[in-house]
């Protein structure tokens, strides 16, 4: 996925997909924020994240971590569409607490869903499956490399949705707080994120709700290991983005691969 691809897409596609709106998060706006953006990224430029993406994860994260299964109940399709087409008309959206999670949480999905390209490529979907006929050992060190070679775009906004699934998945059992009351957890385990997201990050071609529902026994056993991949990359997002630092650095252990781009 490219900002080339831009002049691809069908007039009817949302514009919501327009170059992954290359911007910083609305947040984003002062010098000091600026700078360390740029340090967040394999691309040396800025970070890339759809702004859509990131206004979507904070007020999750915000306001959602204790939703019970906060990506299965249903949405208004009708808000859905308003907040999206506020996007899409390049409106700076402020997603504040009245705004439903479950709409918020749809609309995510659905941006994922309907890009034109799957966010982990479809020239890469064959590589990502077969990580899991490795041993163990090798499958994390072969899924970096393979996240090292997505566009930067891309690579920036998986980074920053396995961040949020990881926390989302880190809040999916009840728990207790420190003073002593008892929080329910959103049952949104790292293995029920993947299967909802799975199928929308890595794909070999678009298909609907309804094709996915009925399945050949070689289609189910593909969905399984795509849900397979989704979710150890999910549990192990920290350890996917980090590198080890060269021996002319010395003995400085593991540092974030973004580190590596700071003169």
């Amino acid at each position: 996925m490219s900002v080339d691809s831009i002049t691809d897409l069908d007039d009817n596609q949302s514009r919501l997909l327009e170059a992954l709106q290359l911007s910083l998060p609305a947040e984003a706006q002062n010098k000091k924020e600026k700078a360390r953006d740029k340090k967040l990224s394999l691309n040396p430029i800025y970070r890339q994240v759809p702004r859509l993406v990131d206004s979507c994860c904070q007020h999750l994260e915000k306001h959602g971590l204790q939703t019970v299964g906060i990506f299965r109940v249903g949405s208004s399709k009708k808000r859905v569409r308003q907040l999206r087409e506020e996007f899409d008309r390049g409106v700076d959206v402020s997603l504040e607490e009245e705004h439903s999670v479950h709409d918020v949480a749809a609309l995510l999905k659905e941006f994922l869903r309907d890009m034109p390209d799957p966010l982990l490529t479809r020239e890469l979907y064959t590589a990502f499956i077969n990580t899991l006929l490795l041993e163990p050992e090798e499958q994390l060190g072969t899924l970096q490399l393979l996240i090292y070679l997505l566009p930067p775009c891309n690579c920036d906004t998986l980074h920053r949705l396995l961040q949020f699934l990881s926390i989302v998945a880190r809040h999916a059992e009840d728990n207790v707080s420190k003073d002593g009351q008892e929080v329910t957890g959103n049952k949104m385990t790292s293995l029920n994120l993947a299967t909802i997201f799975g199928p929308n990050l890595l794909h070999k071609q678009k298909s609907s709700d309804k094709e996915f529902s009925v399945q050949s026994s070689a289609r189910a056993e593909e969905s399984t290991a795509i849900i397979a991949v989704v979710q150890k990359m999910i549990e192990n997002y920290e350890a996917l983005f980090m590198v080890s630092v060269p021996r002319l650095a010395g003995h400085l252990g593991k540092l974030p691969v973004d580190c590596l781009l700071v003169a």
